[in-house]
Parts: C-alpha cells; structure tokens; sequence
C-alpha cells in the first residue's frame, strides 16, 4: 500500500500531504543535525550508566520505607553522572515537573528569603506555589517574597535592572528556560550560562535554579554545565523518554538536593526513604531513548513551524532560528484556531483518537485551557499533545511525539482541521 493511500486511510486529503510534502524536504539537512545531537546524548546517557554500573538488579521494585533500594539510588547516580551535578533527586514520588519546582524551592528556601526571576513570570502554575496569585500553602504564606524584572522586548536580558534588583534577600534565581504560555525566545544553554555568570558576579552565594522542563537533550550540554546549582525537571517530559509512568527529578550542588530531599519525605529521612514502586525499570529505559525520542519531538516542532509559517501565521521559533526546547508556538489569533488545531492532535492520536477536546477551567490556570494528547501517560507532554490558554493572543503550544512520524501525523491532521473550518486553504497556494 503505498504511503498517499495510508495518510489518505487517516483522513489526509492529498491537498495537505502535497502543501506539506515541500517543506519536509526542505528541512534535511536540519533533521540531520538533529540525529547528530541525539546521537552525543545518547553516547552521554550509556557512559552514565556504565559508570554507575547499571544492573537488572536495579530493576526491582521496593515497598514501604524502601530503604536500601540499590535501584532508586543507582539511578540518581545515573542521572547525576548524566547531567554533570553532584547529586540528584530523582523520584516517582514527585508527580510532576511544578512539583518538582515545589520541593526544590520550598527545600532550600526559609522565612525572609526572596525568589528572583531574571526573565519574567513563570509558568501559569508556578504562580500559585510562588504565591503570586494567592494559595492556600504559597511559599508568600510562609514569608517568602518574590521579585522579577521581564526580559526587554527584544528577548534580551535586562541586565541594568537584573542588578538593581538583586538585594541582600536574594537568596534564590529561578531561571526558566522554556516559553510557558509566552512567545518570548526559549533560553539557550549558552544565554543561561551568561545570565548565571552575570548573577553569581553580583552575588556569588546565590543559588541559581534552572527550571529545565522540555529542554533536555535539545543541546548536547545542560545548565549544570554552566554553572546553574540546580536543574529541574518532569519524568513525563523529556528525560523519561515517554516510558517514566509518573516522576521528577532534581539535580545539582550536594548540599541543594540534601534540602530538597529533605521537604520532599522529611527532616532526617531526606533520600534515605522513598520506595521505587516497580517503576524502576521504565525509568532507566525511559533515560536511556530519551536522546532518540527527544529528537522525534525536535523535528515535529520544526516541521510545524515551518508548515504554518508558511501559511502566514507567527511561530516561535520561527522556522529557521537554533531551538532550545521542544515547544512550538503558534499563534493564530482566534479561540476557533486553538481549538481546531488541537482537535487535529487529538485526532492523530493512538489514544482516545475518538475524543474531542473541549475548553476547561483546568486547576491552577487563570483562563480556561484546551489540552489534546492522546497519551499512554496521562499528561505526558514528550508524547504527542498541544495546548494553550483561551485568551488572547490565541496561541497554540505544540510539543512531544514519540516518534517524527507521529509528530507529522499530528501536523498534518492539525492542517486538516483547519483546512475543514476554512481558516486555511492549503489547496489554493
């Protein structure tokens, strides 16, 4: 059966494959940087675990207070080794990437101290935990405060009022290297880099925290290679590969892993507890295709933004710019635009294809937020998924896919929508 007829099967007309077909050529030489990066990362992830001295023992699931789980402490040497920090936190028992955030901030945070975000407001969810939209149990309740100067419009830092802002309070930078629900420029390592060097020459105590979520394994180096105290991020996103059924993980300096592990089970227990819950293997697996499946989702969010560039519409990254994560923004200017685009990502899913996603005041957002992804793990957004507030400026947030070919599936079906609602009309180019 040839490929036109299986796309056509899916309900692909021959106007978007033929519209598509053009573009996809035309980003070879891209693909193929990209494989190069996996191919580093890969290499990176298997010395880690010889080091560590990776077994099938390891795969064993404890219960109760594990203790002694070789596996679980086995694995964080893995990723520590992997991500170049002293130590790391890397737990089922953390739920998701703003978790993560939770337990690494709330750890090595006290009464007075104060966060500062160089590069303007965090993600939706973290503004809850922040305290900057008030919550029952905010580090603002616990006498925390926070300060952010915003990035120039440009993209650039602000570096003269990164300076002022910096006080004797300051204990913590959050650095947040991915958009958010923002079109502002993802961070690169190297800019993270500059940005921690500029911070620690003002004041070298600080602790500079990177919220990594959804850039691991785009570059072929991390922001513990340049000089951030701690990285943190979600197991189902990129680093679990697509297999981690649940988990997060923190790694850096010794001494911030000590307290985060300490808030995370309690005073005096810190990584001593935890058990791994049979879960082990999936998250050493997960680790180890993290690099190919990273690149799977890589190349998705280059076909896409390339495809609807095409056609007119603002994307960040545009098409050719370096990327630095796996998100693509697509910003379409109306709610029905939104909405359609991600019927289309529901609609190419080997999960709930069947289901139309809907609008909703999901929990920690300020405007209703559609999400379609059709996943084996419930939230899992290195799998195939879009989303995004319902306000303006009506901007979609593409990312994941296990493989390229399940990204341009979605691309395409999401093209499809489109095309059917006569917002675009791919056949009359």
């Amino acid at each position: 059966m040839e490929l036109t007829e299986m796309y056509g099967q899916l309900g692909i007309s021959g106007q978007v494959l033929q519209f598509t077909e053009e573009v996809e050529r035309s980003l070879k030489e891209r693909f193929q940087a990209i494989d190069q990066v996996a191919e580093y990362n890969q290499l990176k992830v298997i010395k880690a675990m010889q080091e560590a001295r990776v077994s099938d023992i390891h795969f064993a699931g404890t219960t109760g207070y594990g203790y002694n789980d070789m596996g679980r402490d086995t694995l964080e040497e893995v990723y520590a080794r992997a991500f170049h920090g002293e130590d790391a936190l890397v737990r089922p028992q953390l739920i998701s990437g703003t978790h993560a955030l939770t337990v690494a901030l709330a750890g090595n945070l006290r009464p007075g101290d104060e966060i500062f975000s160089p590069v303007g407001k965090p993600y939706d969810t973290l503004e809850e935990v922040i305290g900057i939209r008030d919550s029952v149990g905010s580090l603002k309740e616990y006498g925390i405060t926070y300060r952010q100067v915003d990035l120039l419009e440009n993209g650039d830092f602000d570096y003269e009022n990164i300076r002022k802002a910096i006080n004797g309070n300051t204990k913590l930078v959050e650095i947040q290297r991915s958009k958010g629900y923002a079109t502002r420029p993802t961070l690169s390592v190297k800019r993270i880099g500059e940005l921690i060097s500029f911070i620690k020459g003002i004041r070298p105590d600080v602790i500079c925290m990177v919220d990594n979520c959804y850039g691991e394994f785009v570059e072929t180096t991390e922001p513990t290679d340049v000089g951030a105290d701690m990285i943190v991020g979600s197991l189902i996103k990129n680093p679990g590969g697509g297999l981690a059924p649940i988990g997060g993980y923190i790694v850096g300096r010794k001494d911030c892993i000590e307290r985060a592990a300490y808030r995370l089970t309690a005073p005096g227990l810190g990584k001593e507890v935890g058990a791994s819950l049979g879960v082990s293997q999936s998250l050493y697996q997960g680790l180890f295709l993290a690099p190919t499946v990273v690149a799977g989702a890589l190349k998705g969010a280059i076909f896409a933004a390339n495809v609807y560039e095409k056609l007119g519409f603002s994307v960040v990254p545009n098409g050719r710019e370096s990327r630095h994560d796996i998100i693509q923004a697509i910003t379409f200017g109306t709610a029905e635009g939104v909405i359609k685009f991600c019927e289309g990502i529901q609609a190419a899913a080997p999960v709930d294809s069947f289901v139309t996603p809907e609008p909703w005041a999901m929990p920690g957002y300020d405007s209703d937020v559609i999400m379609a992804a059709g996943a084996f793990v419930q939230g899992s957004s290195i799998e195939l998924s879009a989303d995004g507030p319902i306000k303006p400026p009506y901007a979609v947030y593409f990312q994941g896919g296990l493989t390229w070919y399940h990204a341009k599936l979605g691309i395409l079906m999401s093209l499809q929508k489109l095309s059917d609602a006569g917002i675009v009309f791919p056949g009359k180019m």
